[in-house]
């Protein structure tokens, strides 16, 4: 696999304040990437670094690109979709498209029709018109008729009801993303996306506490419903965290043999989400 993405050492402080530390990150061809974690964590810091937003300490590569000093050759394969992107309201539906088809070089109009004719979007819509998942989707076909390379998603289905939701993540993967290309999102909301990730990275207070691919950190983690007169000897295995609910107990283990943890109760592979929490959970407790 090619790298399309090199972070090391990034670093990022507002005043006394350092948001970010020392992260590294590396993101191949064919790699759909969640940067999960909770809201302040310094998810949406990374990505305005990575996109030449903000100023920053560390050395980032963009498709060989340095995000401040080549940004204009860099996005013209980088799209880039933000929770906050705003698009004005007196705009038509025709006009957005035409004005992308003029400022960017690999913008597809012919594709971002395409897209729109799957929708309830008309061409003489304004944007004041449009409810805010169809704005959504506008977004949607705007950058995805773009010939990118590289996808950055900040919260891009926040606020959102969840049948949009779906739709956004389905149109995602059937209309951009290939083996050549790789898509990177931000979310503290990961159990609407893991089932796209091919790759997670945690990141608690500016710091990456976790960097896997899905299959290897299911694979790492192992969920016990522990029968009640196991509880005891199980919390000696040091879960990193721990349920009760109606009388049955749950435990997320790391790196735990299985031999260790069939006698005590019934083992299961957690979610993503369940690993998020008891990552955090480690985290804050530490």
């Amino acid at each position: 696999m090619s790298e399309l993405i090199s972070i090391k050492g990034l670093n990022k402080s507002y005043g006394k304040k350092h948001v970010v530390n020392d992260v590294n990150l590396t993101i191949h061809a064919g790699q759909i990437v969640g940067l999960v974690g909770p809201n302040g964590a310094g998810k949406t810091t990374c990505l305005q670094a990575l996109l030449g937003l903000t100023d920053f300490e560390g050395d980032i590569s963009v498709l060989g690109h340095h995000p401040r000093k080549d940004r204009e050759k860099m996005l013209n394969d980088v799209a880039y979709i933000s929770d906050v992107a705003i698009l004005p309201k007196w705009l038509k539906v025709s006009q957005a498209l035409i004005y992308m088809s003029e400022i960017h070089p690999n913008f597809d109009i012919e594709k971002a029709r395409a897209f729109l004719a799957k929708t309830n979007i008309l061409q003489n819509d304004k944007v004041k018109a449009l409810s805010k998942g169809m704005v959504t989707q506008l977004h949607l076909a705007l950058v995805l008729a773009i010939d990118a390379k590289v996808l950055v998603l900040d919260e891009p289905t926040l606020g959102l009801d969840i049948l949009t939701r779906r739709q956004f993540y389905t149109h995602l993967l059937e209309d951009f993303y290939t083996e050549d290309k790789c898509i990177v999102i931000t979310t503290h909301q990961i159990e609407e996306i893991e089932h796209i990730l091919t790759d997670v990275a945690f990141i608690q207070e500016g710091r990456i506490v976790l960097a896997e691919s899905a299959d290897g950190i299911r694979e790492r983690f192992k969920l016990l419903a522990v029968t009640q007169d196991n509880v005891a000897q199980a919390k000696q295995l040091k879960p990193l965290f721990s349920n009760s609910l109606m009388g049955l107990t749950t435990m997320l283990f790391d790196d735990q043999k299985a031999d260790a943890l069939q006698a005590l109760g019934k083992i299961s592979v957690p979610s993503l989400a369940d690993i998020f929490v008891g990552v955090m959970t480690k985290e804050i407790c530490a």
